[in-house]
C-alpha cells in the first residue's frame, strides 16, 4: 500500500534492511520513519499501490452501468460503507481537540525533499510526505475502499479503458493557488520520466489529458484491468507552477534533482523548519483547504509533528526513555522483552501496547541475488534454508515471540497456499504445469524444522545433498563448484548493524557446510547504491502484501522489473510461469478467482526457493508517553493509526510530568 498520509507510521509493512534502519527484526511495523517506507508513501515503491487494499473494484459496479457515472468512492467489494453524504469516518473523534506537539523517531538520515527521485537519488526526508495529497484516500475500517481527497468524484466505463477524476473546486496549494488538472498531468509525467519504477508501473497509462475545467482523464493501453483506475487515483499530486518556477536565488528548479528547498504542498501540514539529516518539524496548516472534508474530520489534530533522526536503534531507545521523543514502534523482540523496564513504565507514565495488524502480511527473508551464477540453481538456494535453524534463533534471541514465515502472503489465510492445490487453484496451476517444479502438485511446502542437535545435523546433511545436486562438492572441508573448483563464498550485505547479531547466529551452520561467509554492514547511502546496481549476494528484504494483491506483483516478481534499478524484484526473478500467474491475479474477475490465483502464485514462488523465509509477528508493538488521547473505536485496519487519529491530551500530559 502506498503509505498514505493517514497511515504513515510507517505502517505496517517492513521492508527490513531496505526499509527499517532500526532493527526490522520481525514482520511488524518499523520503529520509526525510514526511507523505503517513504518510497512507498511517495509512490516510488509503486508495487505497493495495491497494498492499500484498493484492488479491483466491485464487480457489481463494473456490470451495473452501461455508461460511466460519477462516484464518490470505489471499492473491491459490492458495497462501500460510507454513502455520498457521509460526514466522517466512524473511527475518528469529531470533537478531538487541535493543538500540542508530538515528537517521533526517524531512523537514518536525509538529504532530499524531492519525492519524485526518492530511491533514485539522495535520501528522502520522510515527513515531507505529509505535505502532499492524492486523488483518493483509504478508509481504515474497510477492506479495499477509497474515497475522494483531491478529487470529489470519479467515473469510469464498464471496460475500465479510462478513468476520469474531477478535482474539488476548493482544492488549494499552500500558496493559495488552485490544484488543477495540469498539476495532475505534470505529476504523472514527472514521476514516469524521472523514476524507472514509475515508468514501468504507469506504462499502461497511454495518455493523461484535461477533459473539463476540473477533469483529468487517464487512458489505458488495454481493457479489463480493474486496478488501473485506482492506481492512478493514488498518484501524489505536485504543484506544476512551483516546480517550473525559480528558487530564492533565482535558479530554475529541477524536478529531476535532489533538493533541500522546502517544497510547496497542498496537505494538512507544511515543513516549518529542519536541520539537514537531524530533524524535520512540520506545522499544521491553519487555513488548510481540506480540513472540513469528511475524509479529514477528526484527524490531523497535532499542531506540530517533530521528527528526530537517529542513526542507531539503541540511541533511539535511550532518547525515548529520556523523554526526548514521545512515541516508539518497537521492532525488536529482544528490546521489547528487556528494554522497557524503567521507572516511567512502572509508574504508568509510559504505556506499552500492542495493536493487531489485520490489513496486511507478506514475506520477510534472506533474499538471494539470483542474477549471480552461484544462486541460479534452486537446490543451492534451498540448501541455505536447511542451514537456517529458526527454532534455535527464536528461543535464543527472540524470547520465543515469533513464528516462521511459510508463505509470501503470510498473515492472510485466505491468500496463503497450504496442503495440495485443489479446485480453482489447481485449474490455474495446470496452465503452467510444464513450467513449474513438479513438487507444486505433489508436495505441500514446508520449511525445515530445527531446534535440537539431532535436527540440526539432519538438516545440514540434507543441505549438503542439495548442494551436490546443485553442482557443488566438499574439498578440503570447503564447498566448491565441482566443475570450476570455485569456493562457495557469500556476503550478507546489511544496512542495520543491529541485524548483524542475527546473521552471525546463522553463519556457523553455513560454515559447517563448507560455505565461506562474510557479513558486511555499510552506511545507508552505500547500501542503496549497491542495491540499485544489484551489487550483492544476500540481503534481508521484505514484501508487504494487502488483502487484495494486484498489479504490484509485477514489480515484486515480474521479469520486466528484474532489471529495473530500484525495483522491488531484488531477487532478480525472470520466470514465464510466474509472469503468467501474476496476470491471473491482476485480471481475476471475482474474489474467489483472485484468492485462487494468489495461492497459485504463492505456491510457485515458494517451490523456487528464491529466499530463506524469516519470522513474523502479527502485532504492532508500541510505547508512548501517556500524553495523548485516541478514539474509543480504533480503525480495524489501521494498527495504531498514530498520529493520524490521536490528539494531545493536556490533562494526561500534566500527570506525566515527574
Amino acid at each position: 500500500m502506498p503509505v498514505t498520509r493517514k497511515d504513515f507510521d510507517p505502517h505496517p509493512e517492513v521492508r527490513a534492511q531496505r526499509a527499517s534502519k532500526d532493527e526490522a527484526e520481525g514482520h511488524s511495523p518499523a520503529a520509526g520513519l525510514d526511507r523505503r517506507a517513504v518510497l512507498r508513501a511517495a509512490g516510488v515503491a509503486l508495487a505497493s499501490t495495491a497494498l492499500s487494499g484498493l484492488g479491483r473494484m466491485s464487480s457489481a459496479l463494473a456490470q451495473g452501468a452501461t455508461a460511466p457515472r460519477w462516484r464518490h468512492g470505489l471499492s473491491l467489494f459490492d458495497d462501500i460503507k460510507y454513502p455520498a453524504d457521509f460526514k466522517q469516518f466512524d473511527y475518528v473523534n469529531v470533537n478531538a481537540p487541535k493543538g500540542g506537539a508530538v515528537r517521533q523517531i526517524a531512523i537514518g538520515t536525509y538529504d532530499n525533499f524531492n519525492i519524485v527521485v526518492s530511491g533514485v537519488k539522495g535520501t528522502i526526508g520522510g515527513p515531507v510526505i505529509f505535505i502532499y495529497e492524492s486523488l483518493m484516500t483509504a478508509a481504515l475500517d474497510e477492506i479495499s475502499t477509497e474515497y475522494g481527497q483531491l478529487a470529489e468524484t470519479v467515473s469510469y466505463p464498464a471496460d475500465y479503458s479510462t478513468v476520469t477524476y474531477r478535482l474539488r473546486a476548493a482544492a488549494r496549494w499552500h500558496d493559495g493557488k488552485p490544484v488543477t488538472p495540469e498539476d495532475v498531468i505534470f505529476s504523472l509525467e514527472a514521476f514516469k520520466k524521472n523514476h524507472p519504477t514509475y515508468a514501468a508501473y504507469y506504462s499502461h497509462v497511454t495518455k493523461a489529458e484535461k477533459t473539463g475545467e476540473r477533469d483529468v482523464t487517464f487512458t489505458f493501453d488495454s481493457t479489463g484491468n480493474r486496478e488501473l483506475p485506482l492506481i492512478v487515483g493514488q498518484l501524489r499530486v505536485l504543484p506544476r507552477h512551483w516546480w517550473e518556477g525559480t528558487d530564492a536565488t533565482g535558479k530554475k528548479r529541477d524536478i529531476s534533482a535532489t533538493t533541500l528547498e522546502i517544497p510547496l504542498g497542498s496537505g494538512p501540514y507544511s515543513i516549518r523548519e529542519f536541520t539537514p539529516g537531524r530533524t524535520i518539524v512540520l506545522e499544521r496548516v491553519k487555513d488548510y483547504w481540506g480540513k472540513d472534508l469528511p475524509v479529514n474530520i477528526g484527524q490531523n489534530n497535532f499542531d506540530e509533528l517533530r521528527y528526530e533522526y537517529f542513526r542507531d536503534s539503541t540511541v533511539a531507545i535511550e532518547a525515548f526513555k529520556g523523554d526526548v521523543v514521545d512515541w516508539r514502534l518497537e521492532n525488536s523482540a529482544k528490546d521489547w522483552a528487556t528494554a522497557y523496564d524503567f521507572p516511567a513504565v512502572r509508574e504508568k507514565r509510559v504505556v506499552l501496547e500492542e495493536f493487531p495488524i489485520l490489513s496486511s502480511g507478506g514475506m520477510q527473508a534472506f533474499a538471494f541475488n539470483s542474477r549471480r551464477d552461484k544462486f541460479k540453481d534452486a537446490n543451492v538456494r534451498r540448501a541455505f534454508n536447511y542451514a537456517f535453524d529458526f527454532e534455535d534463533m527464536n528461543q535464543a534471541m527472540f524470547f520465543g515471540q515469533y513464528k516462521r514465515i511459510a508463505s509470501y502472503f503470510e498473515g492472510m489465510p485466505d491468500l496463503m497456499s497450504s496442503g495440495l492445490p485443489q479446485g480453482q487453484e489447481l485449474a490455474i496451476l495446470e496452465t503452467v504445469r510444464d513450467k513449474v517444479p513438479p513438487e507444486v502438485f505433489t508436495t505441500p511446502y514446508t520449511n525445515p524444522t530445527g531446534g535440537s542437535p539431532e535436527a540440526t545435523r539432519a538438516n545440514l546433511r540434507e543441505g549438503l545433498r542439495l548442494m551436490k545436486v546443485g553442482g557443488y562438492e566438499v574439498r578440503d572441508r570447503k564447498l566448491v563448484n565441482a566443475k570450476t573448483g570455485e569456493p562457495m563464498a557469500v556476503e550478507f550485505l546489511l544496512a542495520s548493524p543491529t541485524f548483524e547479531r542475527l546473521v552471525l547466529r546463522y553463519q556457523p551452520s553455513l560454515e559447517r557446510m563448507g560455505i565461506s561467509v562474510t557479513v558486511r554492514s555499510i552506511d545507508p547511502s552505500q547500501y542503496e547504491n549497491r542495491l540499485r546496481n544489484w551489487d550483492f549476494d544476500i540481503i534481508v528484504d521484505s514484501w508487504g502484501q494487502s488483502l487484495s494483491p494486484g498489479n504490484e506483483q509485477r514489480g515484486f516478481w515480474g521479469s520486466a522489473a528484474a532489471d529495473q534499478p530500484g525495483s522491488q524484484n531484488s531477487v532478480g526473478i525472470k520466470n514465464p510461469a510466474i509472469d503468467a500467474l501474476i496476470e491471473k491475479v491482476i485480471f481475476a474477475k471475482n474474489r474467489a478467482e483472485l484468492e485462487a490465483a494468489v495461492k497459485a502464485l504463492d505456491r510457485v514462488l515458494l517451490w523456487h526457493h528464491y529466499v530463506v523465509p524469516q519470522w513474523t509477528y502479527g502485532k504492532a508493538r508500541t510505547a508512548r508517553w501517556d500524553r495523548f488521547g485516541r478514539p474509543d473505536t480504533m480503525p480495524k485496519y489501521g494498527a495504531s493509526a498514530f498520529p493520524m487519529v490521536w490528539w494531545w491530551d493536556a490533562a494526561r500530559a500534566a500527570k506525566v510530568r515527574p
